[in-house]
Order: structure tokens, then sequence, then C-alpha cells
């Protein structure tokens, strides 16, 4: 008679992970730096966030490639996504474990061609790579901020990049460019400081968070929340494989499949099994699922639950036009050229998002370019699509310089 390798009552499904998972993947103090740089932008002052409280001292972690022009007029900055950093392009290696999020793009004689232009990138204010975010030490005390950290906004993230901006003596961009939660802080960027950017390249992103957006965010959070070992998010002092692992591996599987698309999985798994001997056991595996597993692991390994908390809900409070007088309002203070690109199959932030934002900036009175990369990637397209995508960005920063 077939036994069941697995049985219900007895098998973890936790098991499916690597033993001993580190509590925390956030860069600390005194780990090996890489690339970054480092630059306190406070100067002794506290910086006032847009919902309330404020932040003794904020420190931002960055990186630079090229070399900005005399006239500081070649500066590009990249904005990052939700799991992002500020090792946008360069090898792995010592301090960064994974080569550049989006190094086929960034580099010499690459889309961004660093030969031509200074690229800055910088890890978002709330992270875990080096900027001040909840991992990181509270200015004058030897206790981390964990939950105490507060809800910073989009709004927050580009105020700090602005100021770092004028220490590096960047007073206006040539181009910001960036996907998802890249492309929100691009949006803004052109809304706050109209002056200070030629060219707005918003990709696979939104003008104000969708419900469906919202909804796939909370889920995410909770599987976080409700971990037993993320303890009202003070597990920096644990030991490995005692911290909310499961919890943040979890979220980043869901959000796994929002990135991805049926074709996509469908092509690449179908319905094979780990192992077709356990194909009716309680527990028994998809290659599916390995895969998810994989990248949820991938994540515990350089990331923080607390900030996954911290930057999904700043994605959720996006809106360009809260306490603007609506969207189109916002869009009527951008002075900017704009670029948008959509990909085909994203689920995720659908086309027609994008398509409002072009809408949006035309009918303000804005400069708005359209393109649409057909992908089969979905959301991860932005990050895939290196040649379509890529041929495009390298196309309008060639249109944009040609009009000094």
């Amino acid at each position: 008679m077939y036994e069941p390798e697995y049985r219900p009552l007895d098998y973890d499904p936790t098991h499916r992970f690597a033993p001993a998972l580190p509590a925390s993947g956030a860069w600390r103090s005194g780990m090996p730096a890489g690339e970054r740089r480092f630059m306190t932008v406070t100067e002794g002052r506290p910086f006032a966030l847009e919902g309330g409280g404020q932040l003794a001292e904020v420190t931002l972690a960055y990186e630079t490639w090229g070399t900005l022009n005399a006239a500081g007029s070649n500066a590009i900055l990249v904005c990052h996504a939700l799991t992002g950093d500020s090792h946008a392009a360069g090898t792995m290696g010592i301090g960064h474990p994974e080569e550049g999020w989006w190094d086929k793009f960034i580099g010499p004689n690459k889309p961004i061609d660093t030969n031509r232009w200074f690229v800055v990138c910088v890890n978002v204010l709330g992270g875990c790579q080096g900027s001040t975010g909840p991992s990181s030490i509270i200015a004058g005390t030897e206790q981390r901020y964990e939950a105490r950290f507060p809800q910073i906004t989009i709004r927050d993230i580009v105020r700090s990049q602005r100021r770092l901006a004028d220490r590096l003596q960047i007073n206006r961009w040539l181009a910001i460019v960036g996907g998802s939660l890249g492309g929100m802080q691009v949006l803004e960027w052109g809304i706050m400081f109209p002056e200070r950017v030629r060219l707005l390249m918003p990709i696979a992103t939104c003008a104000a968070a969708s419900a469906q957006q919202i909804a796939w965010s909370a889920v995410e959070r909770l599987a976080i929340a409700n971990d037993p070992l993320f303890n009202n998010g003070d597990y920096y002092d644990a030991p490995p494989g005692k911290g909310p692992w499961a919890g943040l591996a979890l979220a980043r599987e869901i959000s796994q499949i929002t990135y991805r698309t049926p074709q996509v999985f469908d092509e690449r798994f179908g319905r094979q099994h780990i192992d077709q001997r356990c194909e009716f056991a309680p527990w028994g595996r998809y290659q599916v699922e390995s895969y998810l597993d994989h990248h949820g692991q991938k994540l515990v390994r350089r990331f923080d639950a607390n900030s996954y908390l911290i930057l999904s809900k700043a994605m959720d409070l996006h809106d360009i036009g809260r306490g603007r007088g609506g969207v189109a309002a916002a869009f009527a203070r951008l002075s900017s050229e704009v670029f948008v690109a959509s990909i085909t199959s994203d689920l995720l932030y659908p086309p027609y998002q994008q398509a409002a934002i072009c809408q949006g900036v035309t009918a303000a009175g804005g400069r708005c370019a359209y393109e649409i990369i057909d992908s089969p990637h979905g959301h991860d397209g932005f990050l895939i699509e290196h040649e379509l995508l890529g041929t495009a960005i390298a196309n309008t920063l060639d249109a944009i310089e040609r009009k000094k």
C-alpha cells in the first residue's frame, strides 16, 4: 500500500526552507560597505515627515557611476522598486550579495551610458541597505527604531533625495527614471520640484495606488505581522532561524505571483511535481512552489521585514492628487517632459494606469511620449526587457540631450 512521504499532522510546511535563515537581511554599520557611499542630509535638524512626526537624523546610502560634468548637467537619478537598493549596477561581491538590479541597463555603452551620464541611485528612506530605516540606530541612543520607525511617504523619500542632490551639487537632473515604487518617486519629483528635472521617466507605475494594489499589499503585510516570530517588530537580536523569516518569505511569494504571468508560469513549470512519487501526498510539491520558495529565501537573506511593512504602506499611500486638489491639478504642476512606459502583460500595474498618466500630462498641457513594451514577463518586465525597454530609454535620453 502506498504510504505518503509527508503526513499532514507531522509535516511543517516551513521545512521547505533552508535552516537558520537570518532574522533580518538588513545592512548594518560595521558590515562591508561595498560600493555604497553615505550622506547625512539632516545636518543637526530634524527631518519632518508628511504624516506627522520626525526623524532626528537621516543618512542615505547611495552609489554613483560615471562622471559629473563641469556644468552639472548630465546627472540621471535612478529610483529603485520595493525591495531594491542603491546597487543598481555592478557585480555581486563583498557588500553586495547580488549583481546590480538594473545592471543590463546601466554602464558603459549600455542604454543609460555611463560614458556620457553621471548616474546616481539612492537606497530609499525607510529601506534597509544603508539608509535610515527601521533597522537603524536612533541618533543619540543605542536602540534601533524597530516598530517605532514612523510611517513615511513617497514625498518624504523624494524630499530626502532632494537634499542629497543639493549636497552632490546637482541643481537639475537631466532625467529621473524608475519602475513601480521607483516610478512613484519619479512622478513626485516632477510635481514637488519641477525646476529640478528636465525629463521624467516613470515605468510600470501609477498616479495613485488602486484598490487591488492596496489589497495585495495588505495581504503581504499580514503575512509578516502574523508570523509569531515577528514579535511586534522587535527581532533584530534574534539568532538565525528565530526571526520573522517565514512571514517575510511568504510576503515575497505572494508578491512574486503578481510580478509574473500565467503564461510564464505555465511555460516554465506547467503541472510538474518535484517528485512524482509524492503526487498524492498532502504536501507533495509542484515545481512552481519550489520557484516561489527560492524567491522567498533570497529576499530573506537581503531584506528586512520592518522595511517591507513601511515601504509597502508608502506605496499604498501613493496618490499624487492628495492635498493638491486632485490628480489633474497635480499633473498641471509638471514642467518636465515625460516618457511613460508600460509592460503589456503587467497584471499588478496594468497598462491603463500608465496610459492615464500620459493622458493626464497632455491634458494639463504637458509633453508626454508613451511606449508599450510587448513582453510576457508581467510586472517584472521592466527589470528583464533590457533590449526593448533599454532601447526606448536610450533613444529618449538622446532626444532630450539634443534639445539643449
